[in-house]
Protein backbone atom coordinates (compact mmCIF):
# COMPACT_ATOMS: atom_id res chain seq x y z
CA UNK A 1 0.00 0.00 0.00
CA UNK A 2 1.48 3.49 -0.75
CA UNK A 3 1.40 6.43 1.17
CA UNK A 4 -2.16 8.04 0.16
CA UNK A 5 -3.81 4.75 0.85
CA UNK A 6 -2.64 4.91 4.43
CA UNK A 7 -3.57 8.72 4.58
CA UNK A 8 -6.99 7.13 3.41
CA UNK A 9 -7.24 4.43 6.30
CA UNK A 10 -5.50 7.06 8.90
CA UNK A 11 -8.83 9.52 7.87
CA UNK A 12 -11.35 6.83 8.08
CA UNK A 13 -10.17 5.82 11.19
CA UNK A 14 -9.90 9.11 12.65
CA UNK A 15 -13.63 10.00 11.18
CA UNK A 16 -14.81 6.26 12.75
CA UNK A 17 -13.08 7.56 16.40
CA UNK A 18 -14.77 10.74 16.32
CA UNK A 19 -18.11 9.06 15.27
CA UNK A 20 -17.30 6.27 18.13
CA UNK A 21 -16.76 9.48 20.59
CA UNK A 22 -19.98 11.56 19.29
CA UNK A 23 -22.27 8.14 19.89
CA UNK A 24 -20.84 7.87 23.33
CA UNK A 25 -20.92 10.96 24.24
CA UNK A 26 -24.62 11.62 23.01
CA UNK A 27 -24.96 8.01 25.62
CA UNK A 28 -23.89 9.70 27.59
CA UNK A 29 -25.58 12.87 27.81
CA UNK A 30 -28.92 10.58 27.01
CA UNK A 31 -27.93 8.53 30.23
CA UNK A 32 -27.57 11.82 32.32
CA UNK A 33 -31.18 13.45 30.88
CA UNK A 34 -32.69 10.73 32.29
CA UNK A 35 -30.72 10.52 35.81
CA UNK A 36 -31.93 14.34 35.92
CA UNK A 37 -35.19 13.73 34.97
CA UNK A 38 -35.67 10.70 37.73
CA UNK A 39 -34.21 13.24 40.33
CA UNK A 40 -36.70 15.82 39.74
CA UNK A 41 -39.12 13.36 39.60
CA UNK A 42 -37.92 12.26 43.55
CA UNK A 43 -37.84 15.51 44.27
CA UNK A 44 -41.37 16.75 43.16
CA UNK A 45 -42.42 13.52 45.15
CA UNK A 46 -40.43 14.68 48.04
CA UNK A 47 -42.10 17.97 47.84
CA UNK A 48 -45.61 16.71 47.71
CA UNK A 49 -44.73 14.39 50.21
CA UNK A 50 -44.27 17.42 52.59
CA UNK A 51 -46.92 19.72 50.98
CA UNK A 52 -49.28 18.11 54.00
CA UNK A 53 -47.02 19.31 56.62
CA UNK A 54 -46.31 22.70 55.44
CA UNK A 55 -50.30 23.18 54.87
CA UNK A 56 -51.13 22.08 58.34
CA UNK A 57 -48.43 24.52 59.60
CA UNK A 58 -49.82 27.10 57.81
CA UNK A 59 -53.20 26.81 59.25
CA UNK A 60 -51.43 26.46 62.43
CA UNK A 61 -50.57 30.14 62.19
CA UNK A 62 -53.13 31.30 60.88
CA UNK A 63 -55.29 30.10 63.70
CA UNK A 64 -52.61 31.33 66.22
CA UNK A 65 -52.81 34.54 64.38
CA UNK A 66 -56.64 34.19 64.80
CA UNK A 67 -56.58 34.23 68.56
CA UNK A 68 -54.05 36.87 69.00
CA UNK A 69 -56.29 39.27 66.71
CA UNK A 70 -59.09 38.40 69.13
CA UNK A 71 -57.01 38.94 72.58
CA UNK A 72 -56.17 42.19 71.39
CA UNK A 73 -59.77 43.11 70.36
CA UNK A 74 -61.08 41.62 73.88
CA UNK A 75 -57.86 43.87 75.29
CA UNK A 76 -58.24 46.85 73.19
CA UNK A 77 -62.18 46.52 74.26
CA UNK A 78 -61.18 46.41 78.18
CA UNK A 79 -59.05 48.97 77.66
CA UNK A 80 -61.62 51.10 76.45
CA UNK A 81 -63.85 50.14 79.22
CA UNK A 82 -61.32 50.86 82.22
CA UNK A 83 -60.87 54.54 80.46
CA UNK A 84 -64.56 55.01 80.96
CA UNK A 85 -64.70 53.72 84.29
CA UNK A 86 -61.55 56.17 85.21
CA UNK A 87 -63.37 58.98 83.75
CA UNK A 88 -67.00 58.18 85.52
CA UNK A 89 -65.25 57.89 88.49
CA UNK A 90 -63.27 61.21 87.87
CA UNK A 91 -66.26 62.82 87.36
CA UNK A 92 -67.81 60.97 90.52
CA UNK A 93 -65.16 62.08 92.67
CA UNK A 94 -65.55 65.49 91.26
CA UNK A 95 -69.39 65.59 92.08
CA UNK A 96 -68.28 64.38 95.83
CA UNK A 97 -66.07 67.22 96.18
CA UNK A 98 -68.43 69.72 95.12
CA UNK A 99 -70.84 67.97 97.47
CA UNK A 100 -68.76 67.97 100.58
CA UNK A 101 -67.57 71.61 100.28
CA UNK A 102 -71.28 72.34 99.91
CA UNK A 103 -71.92 70.34 102.92
CA UNK A 104 -69.57 72.17 104.77
CA UNK A 105 -69.94 75.78 103.33
CA UNK A 106 -73.77 74.58 105.11
CA UNK A 107 -72.24 73.58 108.01
CA UNK A 108 -70.08 76.47 108.64
CA UNK A 109 -73.21 78.59 108.10
CA UNK A 110 -75.22 76.70 110.91
CA UNK A 111 -72.09 76.75 112.97
CA UNK A 112 -71.76 80.58 112.29
CA UNK A 113 -76.03 80.85 112.88
CA UNK A 114 -75.80 79.02 116.22
CA UNK A 115 -75.38 81.07 119.39
CA UNK A 116 -74.26 77.78 121.55
CA UNK A 117 -70.98 77.56 118.88
CA UNK A 118 -68.03 79.07 119.46
CA UNK A 119 -66.41 79.80 116.56
CA UNK A 120 -62.74 79.96 116.52
CA UNK A 121 -60.64 82.36 114.62
CA UNK A 122 -58.51 79.85 113.56
CA UNK A 123 -60.42 77.02 112.31
CA UNK A 124 -57.75 75.19 111.40
CA UNK A 125 -56.97 74.50 114.60
CA UNK A 126 -60.11 73.25 116.55
CA UNK A 127 -62.73 72.24 114.51
CA UNK A 128 -65.56 72.94 116.75
CA UNK A 129 -68.19 70.05 115.27
CA UNK A 130 -65.77 66.93 116.39
CA UNK A 131 -63.98 68.75 119.21
CA UNK A 132 -66.67 69.48 121.67
CA UNK A 133 -64.60 71.79 124.22
CA UNK A 134 -64.24 74.11 121.66
CA UNK A 135 -67.56 74.67 121.73
CA UNK A 136 -68.23 74.43 125.42
CA UNK A 137 -65.36 77.23 126.48
CA UNK A 138 -65.82 75.68 130.36
CA UNK A 139 -64.80 72.08 129.10
CA UNK A 140 -61.53 71.05 128.39
CA UNK A 141 -60.43 68.13 126.51
CA UNK A 142 -59.48 66.30 129.62
CA UNK A 143 -62.96 66.18 131.14
CA UNK A 144 -65.08 64.18 127.96
CA UNK A 145 -65.66 61.13 128.59
CA UNK A 146 -64.10 58.46 126.21
CA UNK A 147 -66.74 56.20 124.72
CA UNK A 148 -64.83 53.26 124.34
CA UNK A 149 -64.47 53.10 128.05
Amino acid sequence: MDTTGWIIVAIVVVLLLVVVAVVLSRRRGARKVEADRARAQKIREEAAARQVEVQRREAEAARIDAQARLAQAEADARAADAAAMQNEARARASEATDARAELDERLGQADRIDPDVRTDPNPAERDVRTDPSAADPGRTGTDRVDPRA
